[in-house]
């Protein structure tokens, strides 16, 4: 990678859409029209999840533990993509992408793997493909932000909906939310009435990112027994701190000292 510098590489001034990559101790990350980080590997451990949020995200698991089909809007560097393609062998996962750079990197420097029966990545646009008749999936996971926010059309409540629609009945809608932004009670607020089954989130290890799980149907209001057992189990077969997470709903949303209220 003889373009890749030891510290990190700046965009050009000037242009907001540029895709880049930079490294620094031995972590490569992915820029989009920034310098802020939208993606990063650890090259040493590239089929890990190095931040904190993407590692949060795979908390779903605590309530939908063999999801079989999956959509992921918007590609990144790959980390979730990869990671549920190696720890969730029986689950198929289309991602959509809606630019090619951005697929051509990944692939190139972030290990994405190619097309084959279980994984795909295609080129368009989230929001069209999601409001389009097509199969259900058990899951839909959504990180929908560009240089600057979060896009509009990821985040508005006629997308949300259609995610709402797209769910098997005991589908979960994963949502990554920046907590300053400052639409985020707006968008927390239509992600809630789009999923009347209900909504919980939880913050990610490193302060700023929420994420949001949205379910399709309302999944009962699991112990704290109960989830302290799944979290065990899961944290053993997936090596993350499902423990962490289980401590984490506690911080946003209703419960008692027996149970978590959905």
């Amino acid at each position: 990678m003889k373009f890749l510098a030891r510290w990190q590489i700046r965009k050009p001034a000037d242009d907001a859409e540029t895709v880049y990559v930079s490294e620094k101790f031995g972590v490569r990350s992915l820029h989009i029209g920034s310098d802020t980080v939208q993606s990063a590997m650890r090259i040493a451990r590239p089929y890990d999840l190095e931040l904190s949020y993407t590692r949060s995200m795979m908390g779903f698991m605590l309530f939908n533990e063999k999801p079989e089909r999956v959509l992921m809007i918007g590609l990144g560097g790959g980390s979730l993509a990869k990671f549920i393609y190696r720890h969730l062998p029986w689950a198929t996962t289309r991602v959509i992408e809606i630019n090619p750079q951005v697929v051509a990197i990944a692939r190139r420097y972030f290990h994405v793997p190619q097309d084959d029966a279980r994984f795909s990545v295609v080129i368009g646009d989230g929001a069209d493909h999601v409001s389009r008749p097509g199969e259900h999936v058990d899951l839909v996971v959504v990180d929908g932000y560009d240089a600057e926010s979060h896009v509009e059309e990821l985040s508005n409540r006629a997308f949300y909906e259609a995610c709402h629609k797209r769910l098997n009945a005991h589908g979960v809608l994963v949502v990554n939310l920046w907590g300053g932004d400052r639409r985020f009670n707006e968008a927390l607020q239509r992600i809630k009435t789009a999923f009347p089954g209900g909504t919980v989130c939880l913050p990610a290890e490193k302060p700023g990112n929420v994420i949001v799980f949205a379910f399709r149907n309302h999944p009962g209001n699991p112990g704290w027994d109960e989830l302290a057992q799944r979290a065990l189990a899961l944290q053993q077969r997936c090596a993350l701190e499902f423990p962490r997470f289980v401590e984490g709903l506690r911080k946003m949303n209703r419960h008692d000292e027996y149970r978590l209220f959905i």
